[in-house]
């Protein structure tokens, strides 16, 4: 029997196509990570939606967030993290840790280290996440998708691999003409509220012209789903233009993206990674509080290389959102100019067999 690899971090997408193929090879697989949208909410996440259809088993890890300001309860939190990691640990006892970054990752890695379990960490960003620039000393291995990441880490340890890519994305079978044209409005495992309420005041005058695909979120707080519901009931003999659900997995996901005319999206490290493999036009509205200004950081990469839009959150409104949708369909698509690394998967895979 193979070893028992754990899987942890905020970036599920690209660990789980390295997890779902170590399973298919006989390794054992157990992930670690967040089961629902949110604190207070009741939605399973796309992260544990995933992995539980992928067959791995999934261990919920309940722990608090590093913030600047002191807040006694997100410390307890904390402690509650490094000690529910402590306890997964010591019963499971793998053979490696495999972190994707964000802060479940870091009680999990030190934790870890400290019962000498060797850790390897991705960073998906074109800068350096503040939990990977926390865990650096204590994994065996960094891995990265760009080379401007290089800087940031210890050079001994730290190596650019690329970012794995869903392989049904990269299927041309997943290809579908839409008539109208599609607009496919995709953002993040857990939706986004702010750009949901941007987009369902201009859903009436876009399925004049186009299909919708619009995944809302899941969360039971804002009821945007229930909102769209309404929307969708009030198009009358073009409700069929548009289409809405709290996620898209798979072959679904793969086929909007591949098959839409323009994407809206956040502008996290994985969905810009996508857009410039598909060269796909896209309006980014990057996350403003995000650690070290990532999303826009990622977000004008892809302006550069494939003359992405960016509409910052200050401005979005309905009508800013509907001008830029307007001006992108006129644009010319732009091929990027660098060559993304498309073997990300299998790279990742020969460096953790070399580790156990």
């Amino acid at each position: 029997m193979k070893p028992l690899i754990a899987f942890t971090g905020g970036h599920h997408n690209s660990a789980l196509e390295v997890a779902k193929i170590l399973r298919k090879e006989g390794y054992q697989i157990i992930w670690i990570g967040h089961k629902f949208t949110a604190r207070g909410e009741k939605s399973l996440s796309a992260e544990y939606q995933e992995v539980t259809r992928a067959e791995i088993k999934f261990l919920e890890l309940k722990t608090g967030k590093f913030f600047r300001k002191i807040d006694i309860r997100e410390w307890l939190k904390i402690v509650f993290g490094f000690f529910q990691s402590f306890l997964y640990l010591l019963k499971y006892r793998p053979a490696l840790i495999f972190s994707s970054g964000g802060y479940l990752s870091v009680p999990v890695v030190i934790v870890g280290w400290v019962l000498r379990i060797p850790a390897i960490t991705h960073e998906q960003t074109v800068i350096s996440g503040w939990a990977n620039k926390a865990i650096s000393p204590f994994v065996k291995k960094i891995l990265l998708t760009h080379p401007s990441s290089l800087k940031n880490f210890p050079k001994d340890k730290s190596e650019v691999v690329g970012l794995p890519i869903r392989k049904e994305l990269l299927n041309a079978k997943n290809t579908k003409k839409f008539n109208p044209r599609l607009i496919y409005i995709t953002c993040g495992k857990q939706g986004s509220h702010l750009i949901n309420q941007a987009v369902f005041p201009i859903i009436p005058r876009l399925v004049e012209k186009y299909t919708v695909v619009h995944q809302t979120g899941s969360s039971t707080l804002t009821k945007d789903l229930d909102r769209a519901r309404r929307i969708k009931e009030k198009l009358g003999e073009k409700k069929d233009r548009y289409i809405f659900s709290p996620y898209f997995f798979g072959d679904d996901a793969a086929t909007y993206m591949r098959s839409a005319s323009i994407i809206v999206s956040r502008s996290g490290a994985h969905i810009v990674y996508e857009l410039m493999t598909l060269g796909k036009k896209a309006i980014l509205i990057p996350i403003s509080w995000v650690s070290h200004n990532e999303q826009f950081l990622n977000a004008k990469l892809a302006k550069k290389e494939i003359g992405s839009f960016i509409l910052a959150e200050k401005d979005l409104t309905p009508e800013s959102l509907y001008q830029a949708i307007m001006d992108l369909v006129k644009a010319p698509a732009v091929k990027p100019s660098i060559n993304l690394v498309s073997n990300a998967t299998d790279k990742i895979i020969q460096i953790i067999r070399q580790s156990i």
